[in-house]
């Protein structure tokens, strides 16, 4: 969960969600390239002309809903780790185990939560991209999936299984509780035996002993 949310965090401000390559003979001649803030033109040089968006009223609905989704995904993931240490069973904090493990949950849906909200950004961006790219009648600038992306559905996919596998925390603290009374039961079986073994008569002839045996 960590790692997803690290991935997650680091794709926010990563330059190449879209990218676009226009290639001359001999050498690539510019690159074109856009995030959630900002597009950019490198040459082949390597020279970068960058212009950030203007307004963010005047922006597309889907790159506000990006930029919210994103930043959704990494606070969450950020109340998911404090919760998840807090639930973790080698911290001092938390109460008790079925406390802790109720507290790992949580943070475990919050962990899904954000990897939802990650997954959502990153596939709500790449289907613009793909839907103007494969549309015959768009005739500005096409782009191709950045690496952004990927790197932002990695840690989506991360953030979910490790949320998942912390949702087992309680299902892991009911078997622990099982098997303690399981045990339990084997000692009161245990008692009563001793209980009839002790009823048995000693048959055993008695022992005589003088009184320099108590002294």
């Amino acid at each position: 969960t960590i790692s997803g949310w690290v991935l997650v965090s680091s794709t926010l401000p990563t330059d190449y969600w879209k990218v676009s390559t226009i290639d001359g003979t001999v050498i690539t001649t510019a690159t074109f390239w856009a995030n959630l803030w900002k597009t950019c033109v490198t040459d082949s040089t390597g020279v970068s002309n960058c212009k950030d968006f203007p307004s963010m009223l005047a922006l597309d609905g889907y790159i506000q809903a990006c930029r919210g989704l994103m930043i959704s995904a990494v606070c969450l993931g950020f109340f998911g780790a404090v919760f998840g240490l807090v639930g973790m069973k080698c911290t001092k904090v938390g109460g008790s185990d079925q406390t802790k493990a109720k507290i790992a949950c949580l943070a475990g849906l919050i962990f899904i939560l954000s990897g939802l909200c990650s997954m959502t950004s990153c596939s709500l961006y790449a289907n613009r991209i793909t839907s103007e790219f494969f549309d015959p009648s768009f005739v500005a600038q096409k782009y191709e999936l950045g690496a952004a992306l990927f790197i932002g559905w990695a840690g989506a996919s991360l953030c979910i299984i490790g949320g998942i596998i912390f949702c087992f925390s309680i299902a892991e603290n009911s078997n622990s509780a099982r098997r303690g009374y399981a045990y339990n039961g084997a000692t009161s079986v245990m008692s009563s035996r001793t209980k009839v073994h002790n009823s048995v008569p000693d048959k055993s002839p008695p022992k005589h002993f003088d009184k320099n045996a108590y002294v």
